[in-house]
């Protein structure tokens, strides 16, 4: 199973996070993003991904999110959302191999990008497979709009 990168994307702290065309990957995420640990970050949550699929059900749905908006660092195009789980390994082009390690938890930050503020729309829990995912480094390197994102296992 492989989708495309669509958008790589960083902020100096919050939402939403502006696209860049590519950056590194170290083992605390993308050296050009900046968040507050312990809530995000750290080597268990070093990159936050989100399905653009997702968002355009949900912006269709008439919600106001784009990709980035959500916090997200890396938007992917073309992969079953519902396979992108805790446990599975993916390589990002040629360097970056991460292995997701849970869902994320909706954060009241992200209130505006939904109707009535329903944050609840991006609860695994609750709406399975519209959850943003972390994932920890296993390899660093570059990644690039346009990469390959391929399962591994």
């Amino acid at each position: 199973m492989s989708g495309v990168v669509q958008q790589i994307s960083v902020s100096g702290g919050g939402v939403p996070k502006t696209a860049i065309a590519g950056g590194y990957v170290g083992s605390s995420g993308l050296i050009e993003d900046a968040h507050l640990e312990p809530f995000h970050g750290g080597l268990e949550k070093a990159l936050c991904l989100y399905s653009l699929e997702v968002i355009q059900q949900l912006a269709a749905e008439g919600h106001p999110i784009t990709p980035g908006a959500a916090g997200e660092n890396v938007t992917v195009e073309g992969v079953d959302w519902e396979l992108v789980k805790p446990g599975t390994r993916w390589q990002i082009g040629a360097e970056v191999a991460i292995e997701i390690t849970h869902y994320t938890t909706p954060c009241k930050k992200n209130s505006r990008w939904f109707v009535a503020g329903d944050i609840s729309q991006m609860n695994q829990q609750i709406h399975p497979g519209r959850s943003r995912v972390y994932a920890r480094v296993i390899s660093e390197g570059e990644i690039r709009v346009g990469d390959q994102f391929e399962a591994t296992d």
